[in-house]
């Protein structure tokens, strides 16, 4: 069985919403998009290299789909570590509209989508089944304990408004840290594993 991890890059205060560009998503009227950028570098870029390096296959949200497949489908150099994975391996877009994808190795996940996703977790033969952004579904298959790691990629910036990973009213969750690095430009990579409910207790020596 296949180990379904999710990797997302966040701002300071949690926003994961239009990452690489202005005009990604402008949802909510969000007018940050693009707020990665000034800080890509080399280790981002080797730390990425790694995560599809390990992909078998890629579940991914409509938005989310929709951004790659209109763009990696264009990247055709064989070499590239991203491209050359996103372009050829199977991936599962879950929707509830899309019919007829022509990216190609690509099948639509509709119906009970948490039940959908455990079965492609078995049938994953090989490889990671990776989650990149969608927070979305990241969001509705965390509540159902089917994330079985998470890769932050945490930004030094803060932007005070967008849509984050982790909503107000989610099941409390410890995690398990079991990965850390920093890059040259700032970028915290944490990489953790679900731990069960989070636990609570007190320092008051009277309790």
């Amino acid at each position: 069985m296949a180990k379904l991890t999710l990797t997302t890059f966040v701002s300071l205060d949690g926003v994961m919403q239009a990452p690489g560009g202005p005009e990604e998503d402008t949802t909510g009227g969000f007018e940050y998009g693009g707020w990665l950028v000034p800080f890509a570098d080399e280790g981002m870029g080797n730390f990425m290299d790694e995560v599809f390096d390990r992909s078998g296959a890629f579940l991914l949200g409509r938005r989310t789909y929709d951004i790659f497949s209109a763009y990696w489908p264009q990247v055709t150099d064989p070499q590239d570590p991203i491209a050359s994975r996103l372009n050829t391996l199977p991936k599962h877009v879950v929707s509830t509209t899309l019919t007829d994808p022509v990216w190609e190795n690509t099948t639509v996940v509709a119906g009970d989508v948490p039940a959908e996703v455990a079965g492609l977790k078995e049938r994953t033969a090989e490889g990671e089944l990776q989650i990149h952004g969608s927070g979305t579904l990241a969001q509705s298959l965390m509540a159902h304990d089917l994330i079985d790691e998470v890769n932050l990629l945490v930004y030094p910036v803060y932007l005070g408004s967008g849509r984050r990973l982790f909503p107000d009213g989610g099941q409390p969750t410890a995690f398990e840290l079991t990965g850390a690095r920093t890059t040259g430009s700032g970028i915290a990579i944490h990489t953790y594993r679900p731990a069960g409910r989070a636990r609570f207790g007190t320092f008051d020596p009277e309790v």
